[in-house]
């Protein structure tokens, strides 16, 4: 409302206000724009004052300051007119924790006294919880008490540090630790200002607000629960460049209501502890919830993570402990985790938020010990007395002050890991456990429930990471509305009968194998007619095998590619309208069942009826896929089972039953059983039996009834009594299909089961356990042998050697790695019940997934001695892929950092950022000038918070940034570096050749001279170690590698050098992985000489044709140089490495095939030293580094380290057995090595020698097996009898060239595979065209049908000449036809005959190549490649200026001018002139273009065009009297004429007479044809052979 009392003051905007009592006043006020409401408030019912000092920092001051003064002019013009002004001072503040001292107090109390303020004086406090903090003690102690008031500008300091009159000062011993109760007189909370708020600032007040209410009111936790969106936009309309919604009720909207509400009521909260206790004696300790734990972790990590983040953390916690008390639920503690996540808090202490503000080795300081001993000196300690809120439910405590806990009880849930001791004697106990909600029927719950019609309660729901990761992607996409009764025990979800909406976002999953699988159907059926969806995940979501499932979808109609590995998410999901198709779907079935179920849980809405025919072997899990058909039986639709392995579906809708129950777990309940099994107790588990649903039901029944347990199972129940401890008896085999995720439970049972004849368990039917959150068979293998039980891991199963009870007693417990898992933690667990010594579960945490409170049932109900424990760090990792994470470039001064980061900032469409610029703009100085005047220490200290302030706030995506060469020599700057690789970031260093370095540096004196010496080779010998430690990707920038001469440089090197540099930051980032097709039959030559530069510079291009890689043998690198070298020696293997990685880059700059980097050893057939393993491991992980985009590694204990840190590389798991005894390809060795090398590699390649004909049969037979596209297999035989095996290996063959000595014995051509696969009819003879008229003259046949002979294919290239399109039609038609290449005038006609275009054909209207993929007709154009190809290989002949800092000019506007203009776009080339006789063509091809370039403009004449001096310039008219001149050659550049007939045209003519470097159109005519015959056979062209016939013809008829 507005006020008006006096005709020259403005009018009032008084806000209406929310009015909160507290200690019997009303001094708490909530409002929007309250800057008026203040002063009139203070002015009107507040004591006056002769003085009013407003005390804020610099940050508010610039947004708030000005208007405060205005306003307190204004109101005391109404309230007092005619009566003169009291005085308003106002004292700025630096921000931060750090004006928090008892300096900082003195300085304000001095400056009033300087200002004569006297007791009559008013104190304003306008700011966060510092300013507050700090100003009321002034206000406390200044003249013994002045009146004070608060105006929080922080969520934090509204609904926390403001209320309540606790002021205080930090001290060099803590927080807090000197202050006062000083009550303020009004707490001003106005809503407004949270609009200035970033992000982070919103979330760190919201934890204080979710606390509040999950101690004193559920309806509260409710509203915050659902409410997360509406309150962030409400932060966000809070305020709007002058707007005044919230002033009053009525101009309110909903979104600031709620957050009116959600906040004050929190105030009320605490406002109402304080009244009732306000000098903290008890009851106003329950504020304190999180905050003992939360505070401990703040000590630690502040300030990079704010209070609030750490308080977050510490509810989770301290709910963890009630939990662990028996008090608090599951559900409750679910909720409160999520609740928290929602407003963008962390929930625990290695949260994804807190490891990426703090890094790793930072994350590392948070030991358990540290965390008790800083809890210790807590204020809220008595004595020695550790005292937390303890929750009774969500809303109510247990007590109305904190209780009374342990220490091991904290030390316990603070814990990564948790030590497990053995039990004693408890052969007379009988419990009863109930373990959590079956997480396959929850999951399938959730959506049979979401797509149906109706409400369902769905009660006894798992809470857990993966039904929570389920019901959230469900929402996005609009499926249902959920909501929460019975204190979280019963979700109610209204379903939308199948309705579905494209979701805002990517829908990330997680490790939630069973979303992804089942939702990458469920995306399908999103009713929208273009754009699309991505289901991504998390690292090892990332490796887990979808491609079946994706496979048959696709071969339905759903459209669905790839994003980054062949056959796992992510995929992206493209919405046409059509839904899912439904109809006939075959799916390959003997992976995962969970394919199946994702088909048949979609069905019903399939747009016609769906018959499913489950192919390909024996189907996995059946009961799995019986447990769907039940539960959508129970939802009212019936599946048909028409034959064993198909179904009919019909169509219709799910119809919701009022209430759902979900099972219990019967995999979870494999684990008290197997206690009961392993101890001798008694053990039942009462809602799991043998009506059950799920297959791990059967478990009590069919593993533990035969190892020796007395079982008792009902419809509904399983008791399970074990034998004396130490007489459980061995499986000779059993199938565990049906249950294959109790294997693991079973598998540390057979670990003690010392009865019967050979001691022996073989577990059989659990392959698909291989391709779980991890390699489980592999795991339980690794983790059994450190209680030194001896295990096989098979293909198909694993056997266990059991060792009797006393024979497992260790000195010291081993350690379980329990790889992210929650089987293994849970299964190592029980096994650690009976060892003497326990044992330790490194990883605590992970069985969040399935059963949260495993432990609490383990040492409450099971009695179970348990402790928390705190691993050794343990490096385990997964791959790493960077998306939008900024690239950062280290290295020394001089490298070329800014020059190759601008150009792959352009490249990557990203800001370039000069972390010195960036420095010298934040602080306001030049850094000679830093240097100068405040020494190296100091410019050191403004670079790391500036490289802090860069990696974390400004530019932590989407820029490259380059840092200055002694960025590394903090420690805290390195750990900045890592932890932005912790992020899935790339920080490159750039190698250098030093010499060049230092040359450079002699002649830039722009920057100062090193601190420590001037020996720069001093300098660099030092920081290398440095370097190393902070990258993850290396480029080594070496011009003299382009030369052959160490010191100099080669002639266009630094083109090429950042061409390739391009390439490493692509596939550092993930856009470019440069990765071979493995759909079909693909190659890789194999060099074998000492050196990369025996092959140049012309015999790599000949020997590389027809391959799709090209291998790197280390082993047989370095010649006469390193003969006899010791590999073991430090310098030896420093110096080899230098000359690997020259090697490396020598072939990159040369050869743009992805490179397989091996070191093969002498026992695998190489020449690598086998004692040099420190080396090779060095080597490989090197490979990594440099981009290699494979690795082969041999399948041995290195190999699994290799695997890991692979980064973007992909890792060839390989094994040779050079004589063919030990591996035979019919054996269950065969079988071994192929699990193994699948546990380390993402393809495996398994080399044999055939000793005999048959071998190759029996080779072909195991790859049929298999080999799969979503876990390639390279198989093969050596020697001669052998070759065969390598015409018929399915991806990847390592070829030799007639220029090459073979690599291996019986290696054999690219040339001869084609020709024997020819011959045995594997590849078929295709025919090829051109298209066109008049084409009689064109020498593309010659071209073509040359390199067709090179390469051994059986195709031909003929004319097919016509003038019109409709006699195509029967040869695209035809089974025979392969491709074809158009001339005019077929180039835009034949587009409406083909079935998709390539983005480059779609931008230029017009094709010139047609390719057949996957039986569709696919338009591409090469004009433009060809030209683009022509162009770079001037500008390095000709030394010409670099591509973005040129003109460039086409003459013509035709067809052929538009692939010119798309050329010069795709070399970003940023300004492009045309000229064309007829202007207004140009024009509209100007029009049509424009957008691609930073300027595009059309010129009336060469002579004009001449004034921009075009550097390249490009003619696409026959015109031959075209008139050219001179003055368009007066800056050295390059000309290209598309016209091959007559050779030399006018526009050549006249550039040569200028000493232009010319280009004839018949080089673009052989450029554009290699491209073609690159996309036809997916290969490398043979360029040498189609170029020489192509100009026989030419020079013969020209």
């Amino acid at each position: 409302m507005s006020t008006d009392s006096s005709s020259n003051a403005r009018s009032l905007q008084i806000a209406e206000v929310e009015r909160i009592s507290i200690l019997g006043s009303e001094s708490i006020v909530c409002g929007f724009h309250l800057v008026d409401y203040i002063w009139t408030d203070i002015f009107t019912n507040l004591a006056a004052a002769s003085t009013y000092v407003l005390i804020t920092d610099t940050n508010l001051a610039a947004l708030y300051a000005d208007k405060y003064k205005e306003g307190f002019t204004a109101a005391w013009a109404h309230v007092r007119p005619g009566v003169a002004a009291p005085r308003l001072l106002v004292r700025v503040l630096p921000p931060g924790e750090t004006s928090k001292s008892r300096a900082t107090k003195s300085e304000i109390e001095d400056w009033m006294l300087a200002q004569k303020c006297t007791r009559d004086t008013l104190v304003m406090a306008l700011g966060g919880g510092v300013i507050g903090d700090l100003v009321g003690f002034v206000a406390a102690t200044f003249m013994r008490g002045v009146p004070f008031v608060q105006v929080p500008t922080s969520l934090l300091a509204m609904v926390d540090s403001s209320i309540g009159g606790k002021t205080a000062v930090d001290t060099p011993a803590g927080k807090n630790l000197v202050g006062s109760f000083w009550q303020p007189k009004r707490i001003f909370m106005d809503m407004a200002v949270l609009s200035t708020l970033p992000p982070r600032e919103f979330s760190n007040g919201m934890a204080e607000v979710v606390k509040t209410a999950a101690i004193w009111t559920a309806e509260e936790f409710d509203v915050l629960e659902a409410g997360a969106e509406d309150i962030r936009a409400a932060v966000l309309e809070g305020q709007k460049d002058g707007d005044m919604a919230g002033l009053t009720i009525a101009s309110r909207s909903e979104a600031q209501s709620l957050l009116l509400r959600v906040i004050s009521a929190s105030a009320r909260v605490k406002a109402y502890v304080v009244t009732h206790d306000e000098r903290e004696s008890g009851m106003r300790g329950l504020l304190n919830f999180g905050h003992t734990i939360g505070h401990a972790i703040e000590a630690v990590l502040s300030p990079q993570v704010l209070h609030g983040e750490c308080v977050a953390v510490g509810c989770v916690l301290e709910a963890e402990v009630a939990r662990r008390m028996g008090h608090l639920g599951d559900v409750s503690v679910a909720r409160l985790a999520r609740c928290l996540r929602a407003y963008g808090l962390p929930t625990a202490m290695d949260d994804a938020i807190i490891r990426g503000l703090v890094g790793e080795e930072r994350l590392r300081e948070l030991r358990p010990q540290r965390l008790m001993d800083v809890m210790s000196v807590d204020k809220k300690t008595v004595g020695s007395q550790k005292r937390l809120v303890v929750l009774k439910r969500l809303g109510e405590t247990l007590e109305m002050k904190p209780t009374n806990i342990d220490d091991s009880l904290i030390l316990e849930v603070v814990s990564e890991g948790v030590r497990v001791n053995a039990v004693a004697d408890v052969t007379q106990q009988a419990v009863t456990v109930v373990p959590p909600g079956s997480k396959s029927i929850s999951n399938r719950s959730l959506q049979l429930a979401a797509l149906g019609r109706g409400t369902c309660r769905i009660r006894n729901l798992l809470h857990s990471d993966d039904t929570q990761v389920m019901l959230a992607a469900l929402q996005a996409m609009g499926a249902c509305s959920v909501a929460w009764e019975d204190d979280g025990a019963t979700l109610v979800v209204t379903g939308n009968g199948g309705q579905l909406q494209r979701p805002d976002a990517e829908l990330y999953l997680g490790n939630a194998g069973t979303a992804a699988r089942f939702l990458s159907t469920t995306v399908n059926l999103i009713d929208a007619r273009d754009g699309s969806s991505v289901l991504t995940g998390n690292a090892r979501m990332k490796l887990r095998p979808s491609g079946p499932l994706v496979d048959a979808l696709r071969a339905n109609g759903c459209g669905i590619e790839y994003l980054e590995r062949e056959g796992s998410l992510p995929l992206r999901v493209q919405h046409t309208g059509r839904g899912f198709p439904g109809g006939h779907i075959q799916l390959a079935a003997s992976i995962s069942s969970q394919y199946v179920s994702s088909i048949l849980l979609c069905a019903p809405y399939a747009q016609e009826p769906v018959r499913l025919e489950l192919v390909g072997g024996k189907v996995i899990s059946q009961l799995y896929i019986d447990m769907t058909i039940a539960m959508m039986a129970q939802f009212g639709c019936h599946v048909e089972r028409i034959s064993p392995n198909e179904y009919l579906i019909p169509t219709g809708a799910y119809e919701n039953p009022a209430e759902y129950v979900v099972e219990s777990d019967a995999s979870s309940a494999t684990y008290p059983l197997a206690f009961a099994a392993i101890t001798g107790s008694t053990c039942t588990v009462p809602n799991i039996g043998s009506a059950s649903l799920q297959g791990d039901a059967r478990f009590a029944v069919d593993v533990l009834r035969p190892m020796g347990c007395t079982v008792e199972q009902t419809a509904t129940s399983t008791t399970v009594t074990g034998p004396p401890r130490g007489q459980l008896r061995a499986l000779a085999e059993i199938d565990m299909e049906p249950m294959t995720d109790a294997f693991l439970t079973a598998a540390v049972l057979a670990a003690v089961a010392a009865g019967g004849e050979d001691r022996v368990t073989r577990i059989r039917g659990i392959a698909n356990q291989h391709v779980k959150e991890c390699d489980r068979i592999e795991a339980m293998c690794t983790e059994l042998g450190k209680f030194g039980v001896e295990t096989e891991n098979l293909a198909d199963g694993i056997n266990v050697h059991a060792r009797v009870l006393s024979e497992l007693e260790a000195s010291e417990a081993p350690s379980v790695h329990c790889y992210d898992d929650h089987r293994v933690a849970m299964s190592f667990s029980v096994l650690a019940c009976v060892v003497q010594s326990g044992a330790e579960i490194r990883e605590r945490r992970c069985v969040g997934k399935t059963w949260p409170s495993w432990w609490d049932v383990l040492a409450r109900d099971l009695g179970a001695p348990i402790s928390g424990s705190d691993p050794a760090f343990e490096a385990h990792s997964d791959p790493v892929k960077a998306d939008t994470t900024s690239v950062v470039l280290i290295g020394m001064r001089g490298v070329g950092k800014t020059t190759l980061g601008r150009a792959a900032a352009v490249a990557l469409n990203r800001e370039f950022v000069d972390l010195d610029d960036f420095l010298e703009r934040q602080v306001g100085q030049t850094i000679p000038e830093i240097i100068n005047r405040d020494g190296w220490a100091a410019f050191r200290s403004h670079e790391t918070q500036v490289l802090r302030t860069a990696l974390t706030q400004a530019h932590a995506t989407g820029a490259v940034i380059a840092c200055g060469g002694g960025v590394i020599e903090s420690a805290e700057n390195r750990e900045q570096l890592r932890a932005h690789v912790a992020r899935g970031a790339a920080v490159i260093c750039l190698t250098p050749n030093m010499e060049h370095v230092a040359e450079y540096l002699s002649r830039d004196k722009t920057r100062p001279a090193y601190a420590v010496t001037s020996d720069i080779h001093e300098v660099y010998a030092r920081r290398l170690p440095l370097y190393a430690e902070s990258c993850n990707y290396e480029y080594l920038v070496d011009k003299s590698l382009l030369s052959g001469d160490e010191n100099s440089e080669g002639h266009g090197a630094w083109t090429l050098i950042e061409r390739d540099f391009i390439r490493l930051v692509q596939f550092a980032t993930g856009r470019e992985l440069n990765r071979v097709d493995l759909n079909g039959p693909s190659f890789f030559v194999s060099l074998t000489a000492p050196s990369v530069r025996e092959y140049l510079p012309t015999k790599l291009e000949a020997l590389t044709a027809g391959a799709q890689a090209i291998e790197l043998r280390v082993d047989l690198l370095g010649g006469s140089e390193f003969a006899g070298a010791d590999f073991n020696d430090a310098q030896v293997a420093a110096s080899f490495s230098a000359f690997v990685h020259k090697q490396f880059a020598l072939l990159r700059h040369n050869s743009r095939l992805p490179i397989v980097f091996t070191v093969r050893t002498q026992l695998q057939g190489g020449a690598f030293p086998a004692s040099a393993d420190t080396l090779r491991l060095q080597l490989l992980h090197n490979a990594v580094q440099w981009g290699a985009e494979y690795v082969d590694v041999e399948v041995d204990a290195k190999a699994p380290a290799v695997f890991a840190k692979r980064q973007n590389s992909m890792v060839i798991a390989s094994y040779h057995d050079t004589t063919g005894e030990k591996l035979q390809w019919d054996s269950e060795f065969a079988a071994e090595i192929l699990a193994r090398a699948r546990a380390c590699g993402d393809i495996v390649k398994l080399i044999s020698f055939a000793r005999s004909w048959s071998d190759n049969t029996k080779c072909q037979q195991f790859v049929q097996q298999h080999h799969s596209t979503t876990a390639p297999l390279i198989a093969l035989n050596m020697g001669y009898t052998g070759q065969m095996s390598r015409v018929l290996c399915p991806c990847l063959t390592p070829v030799t060239h007639p220029l090459l000595a073979a690599a291996a014995p019986g290696q054999i051509s690219v040339r001869q595979i084609h020709q024997a696969r020819s011959l045995l009819g594997l590849l078929p003879a295709q025919q090829f065209y051109l298209f066109g008229t008049p084409i009689q003259h064109s020498p593309s046949p010659c071209m073509h049908n040359a390199a067709f002979a090179s390469l051994g294919l059986p195709h031909t290239y003929e004319l097919k000449e016509t003038a019109t399109v409709d006699e195509l039609l029967p040869v695209l038609a035809h089974a025979s036809f392969g491709g074809a290449s158009v001339t005019i005038p077929h180039k835009q006609t034949i587009i409406p005959l083909l079935d998709t275009l390539s983005p480059a054909a779609q931008r230029i209207g017009a094709v010139n190549t047609v390719i057949v993929r996957d039986g569709q007709l696919y338009g591409d154009n090469t004009d433009y490649l060809g030209i683009v190809g022509c162009l770079q290989q001037a500008q390095l002949s000709a030394h010409t200026p670099a591509f973005t800092e040129s003109v460039a000019l086409v003459i013509g506007a035709g067809g052929t001018a538009r692939a010119a203009l798309f050329a010069l776009h795709t070399l970003r080339i940023p300004h492009v002139l045309i000229y064309n006789r007829t202007q207004e063509r140009a024009q509209t091809l100007c029009d049509e273009f424009s957008s691609l370039f930073s300027t595009l403009s059309v010129t009336d004449s060469l002579d004009a065009a001449s004034s921009k001096q075009p550097t390249y310039i490009v003619g696409t008219i026959p015109a031959s009297d075209l008139c050219v001149p001179d003055s368009l050659f007066n800056v050295r550049g390059v000309a290209l004429d598309m016209a091959y007939k007559p050779k030399w045209t006018p526009l050549l003519e006249s550039a040569s007479r200028r000493s232009w470097h010319t280009v004839h159109g018949v080089s673009v005519l052989i450029e554009q044809g290699i491209h073609q015959m690159e996309k036809w056979t997916r290969a490398v062209a043979p360029a040498r052979a189609m170029g020489d016939a192509v100009l026989a013809k030419y020079n013969s008829e020209f």
